[in-house]
């Protein structure tokens, strides 16, 4: 797989009826290996293991209805009560972050209502803190460490 703006960490890669699959310690289970799953996989290890972020709280493809359709958050982040803070979108390292995937991430928060946005394509990683009151957000210039949120 591709090297990553991210750092590396002990992969566990086993093949299953002819396919790779990469182990998810978030979902406690092997999955297949995209290149969007090797992002997924080296950032939540980097949330963790580098910014604090508790695991536990952490879950991967989280499954929303938006309107009429079932979309995934492909990470949500939890507070300690269980409500929603973070949502990460991650693309393969060959997809551009353009405004289309904001837009996407930004449909997913009409339903969680979270105060970070967070998309990454493993090599370039952007954050924004959405504001409410005023109706707006900011882009951070580095991802908050769970004891900043």
């Amino acid at each position: 797989m591709l090297l990553l703006n991210l750092p590396s960490f002990e992969v566990k890669i086993v093949i299953k009826e002819g396919k790779r699959q990469i182990f998810d310690f978030i979902r406690k289970k092997y999955v297949t290996l995209t290149p969007e799953e090797w992002v997924r996989q080296h950032f939540v290890h980097w949330l963790v293991e580098e910014k604090g972020y508790p695991a536990s709280l952490m879950a991967n493809e989280v499954q929303i209805q938006l309107n009429t359709t079932r979309k995934r958050c492909d990470t949500v982040l939890y507070d300690t009560s269980l409500r929603a803070q973070m949502i990460v979108e991650y693309k393969s390292p060959d997809v551009a972050i353009t405004q289309q995937v904001f837009d996407q991430i930004t449909r997913y928060n009409i339903v969680l209502k979270v105060k970070y946005l967070v998309v990454s394509n493993g090599l370039h990683h952007y954050c924004c803190c959405v504001d409410y009151e005023r109706g707006n957000y900011t882009f951070l210039t580095e991802i908050p460490d769970y004891s900043a949120l």
